[in-house]
């Protein structure tokens, strides 16, 4: 695969051709408010990362984020600041959380006649660990956070008395045994419409959210030693997997019983968690992907079509994946139909 030098890159020309019906204002996050957005193109981006450097993925300047990361590489693609790009994402993974299918949109006020020069100097601007899968031009409906239907999770814990040292940055070393029978018998009680209050710490970014949380399945998989744990819902309250994921272990320990789920859930206090367990690590936890509708997956017409890693290419970035999979996406959204939630995925897998 062709590697871009910084020094050497060839950034895309900006060209006048417009494709958006971008007249209506569109909202979007700008600081603690939102900021209208008119006669400007927006752009979807697919991003995978490696959380182990960062404090996560919403803006600060040190330590360094990744949204942080990836602005600075859109200001020298672009030539744009940050406040004129507006980029969004999709879910503000923690620190040392890992994402495969994270999605993003910023806005140009130019057209692009092509995405390839410009995806391939995002790549080449950024560092190792933060890849954009794909660049996408996008409708002004679509918005990569609110527009979101659901969100899936994985939790990677390898269960065996010495730690894959190629795991240990994307999986939790279990040295009890666990109990994998009784984990998915109390994962059952999770799924549906519930309160998760007693699932969620404390967090100043978005006020008071809706505790009322719809997940749609958690499963557990067995791969060897590795013990993957999938949850999808449509939305969720900060750390409110990690803490469900803590609450499993414990009760694959056999520490406690698994009808101790809905008498947590119903008591809707953190502090009843607390007697019996803590959240789980950060670096087990990986955002696989971000689901939409349909139609606002649909591109504007008139736009470029969308770029995105092919083949084998995307093999060339096993060293930040190592660990995350055992089996590599290998079908589009349309080849895998709709999923639980009865929409088309956002993440276009290759």
């Amino acid at each position: 695969m062709m590697s871009y030098a910084i020094g050497a890159l060839v950034v895309p020309s900006p060209t006048p051709l417009p494709f958006l019906n971008s007249t209506a204002p569109v909202e979007v996050e700008h600081g603690h408010g939102v900021k209208p957005i008119q006669d400007w193109y927006k752009w979807r981006l697919v991003l995978a990362y490696d959380g182990t450097k960062y404090a996560g993925w919403q803006y600060q300047q040190s330590p360094p984020t990744v949204q942080c990361t990836l602005e600075k590489a859109l200001t020298r693609a672009t030539k744009l600041q940050r406040k004129d790009f507006c980029l969004v994402g999709a879910s503000r993974t923690d620190a040392g959380v890992h994402a495969w299918g994270q999605v993003a949109h910023f806005f140009t006020p130019f057209n692009y006649d092509n995405l390839e020069e410009l995806h391939a100097a995002l790549n080449g601007l950024l560092p190792t660990d933060i890849r954009v899968r794909e660049i996408s031009p996008a409708s002004a409906e679509f918005h990569a956070r609110f527009s979101a239907i659901s969100k899936i999770y994985h939790y990677k814990i390898y269960n065996d008395a010495i730690m894959d040292p190629f795991q240990r940055h994307f999986a939790y070393h279990s040295v009890y045994k666990l109990n994998s029978a009784v984990m998915r018998e109390a994962a059952k009680y999770f799924v549906g419409k519930h309160d998760f209050s007693a699932f969620a710490n404390a967090s100043n970014n978005d006020g008071v959210p809706d505790p009322v949380k719809h997940v749609f399945r958690f499963d557990l998989k067995e791969m060897g030693a590795l013990l993957q744990i999938e949850v999808e819902g449509s939305g969720f309250l900060y750390r409110q997997v990690r803490n469900m994921v803590a609450l499993l272990l414990q009760i694959g320990r056999e520490a406690i019983p698994p009808d101790i789920v809905p008498h947590i859930l119903a008591s809707r206090d953190r502090k009843e968690l607390a007697k019996y367990s803590l959240s789980a690590p950060p670096h087990g936890l990986c955002l696989v992907s971000i689901n939409y509708n349909e139609s606002h997956l649909l591109p504007p017409p008139g736009c470029p079509p969308a770029n995105s890693f092919v083949g084998n290419k995307i093999l060339a970035f096993s060293s930040l994946c190592l660990g995350f999979y055992n089996q590599w996406p290998t079908k589009t959204p349309l080849d895998q139909g709709k999923n639980a939630t009865g929409v088309y995925t956002g993440l276009i897998s290759v």
